[in-house]
């Protein structure tokens, strides 16, 4: 039997429909959270067109796609531990730095409770029925939920991603380099220097050199501005000086976004602005540069890869504090969750 195009059609028009909405959101701000949302539906309703698409295979392919993704699952709790014992080795014992084995430990929560509650009718008895019913109850809600904020929270991983994937525009005629704290009070770390990096690696590439702005004020603990820093290591990796405006009063990101925007909105002129930052750091600034009203591309610079997944969760944690994501982070869980919980429990109880 070969391919059933009535059914490919079938699944094909929500598919592309979401792709197509997720396109359009993004040419219109790449800031909003909506866009992880229209990416989650946009990827989730490709899966069973794949399935269709291998025709005679198609119920084989689901199976494989079952597998992998079962496989995935179990392997996320001991990737997430194992990065949070690694980021506990080389960057200390931070709360910040341990974000990654915190939520391995939660899905790992998440994982068992699912598993205990298929196991918990084994029990089952005249005389515990109203404990067995309520204690598969409480694991379902927990396992629920932690499965919700892992699908929400891999939706904006894999928007993140994205971001770095969809290739900038050249011509800009500034671009932004986000500051970051100096070691021992003066000198750039590998963190900053990546970010510096990439901003030099956009400067030669464009056909009009931009003008670079360092951004960063003087930390308590610092001996001179990040942005200092940040112009001395340009020179020296040939930029000339006067393709340099140092913004060096800043102390939070939006100090740093605020204040290069007045550097910017003074010289005059309608300019067409980047903004380099850390790769996991793009999505946050971004919406940043949506509430101030300073229009830019984002541009991820690259960091370690046992540094990223803890601050991914810490960047996801800052976009969820926003009251306007909250609202539909919980609105979303009601909405699932709840029916859910009393639909599974419904058919588990008869």
């Amino acid at each position: 039997m070969g391919i059933n195009f009535s059914r490919v059609l079938e699944l094909a028009i929500p598919c592309l429909m979401f792709w197509g909405i997720l396109a359009a959101s993004l040419a219109l701000d790449r800031s909003r959270f909506r866009n992880c949302i229209f990416l989650l539906l946009a990827t989730t309703s490709t899966a069973p067109l794949m399935c269709a698409l291998a025709g005679s295979h198609e119920e084989g392919t689901a199976r494989a796609l079952s597998i992998i993704a079962f496989a995935a699952l179990l392997s996320v709790p001991g990737l997430l531990i194992g990065n949070g014992v690694t980021m506990y080795r080389r960057e200390g014992r931070s709360l910040a730095n341990q974000l990654s084995l915190i939520l391995g430990i939660v899905v790992a929560v998440g994982e068992l409770c699912t598993f205990l509650f298929y196991i918990f009718p084994i029990f089952w008895s005249e005389g515990n029925w109203q404990f067995i019913t309520t204690g598969m109850r409480v694991l379902l809600f927990i396992s629920l939920s932690i499965t919700y904020v892992s699908v929400i929270f891999a939706a904006f991983m894999g928007y993140t991603i994205l971001l770095q994937l969809i290739p900038p525009k050249r011509n800009f005629d500034y671009v932004i380099i986000h500051g970051c704290g100096l070691l021992r009070g003066r000198e750039v770390s590998k963190l900053l220097a990546d970010r510096i990096d990439k901003a030099i690696e956009v400067y030669h590439k464009d056909p009009t050199p931009p003008i670079l702005i360092p951004s960063g004020g003087k930390g308590s603990d610092e001996e001179i501005s990040e942005a200092e820093a940040m112009e001395a290591y340009l020179i020296e990796h040939g930029i000339p000086a006067r393709q340099i405006i140092k913004e060096d009063k800043s102390m939070t990101t939006r100090e740093n976004l605020l204040f290069s925007k007045k550097i910017i909105r003074e010289r005059g002129g309608s300019p067409y602005v980047a903004l380099v930052t850390s790769n996991y750091h793009v999505y946050r600034a971004l919406n940043l540069c949506e509430k101030i009203d300073l229009e830019c591309t984002g541009i991820g610079a690259h960091v370690a890869s046992y540094y990223w997944p803890s601050a991914l969760i810490r960047e996801f944690a800052a976009i969820m504090s926003q009251k306007k994501n909250f609202a539909v982070f919980a609105a979303g869980w009601l909405l699932t969750v709840v029916p859910l919980l009393y639909m599974i429990m419904g058919n588990a109880i008869q």
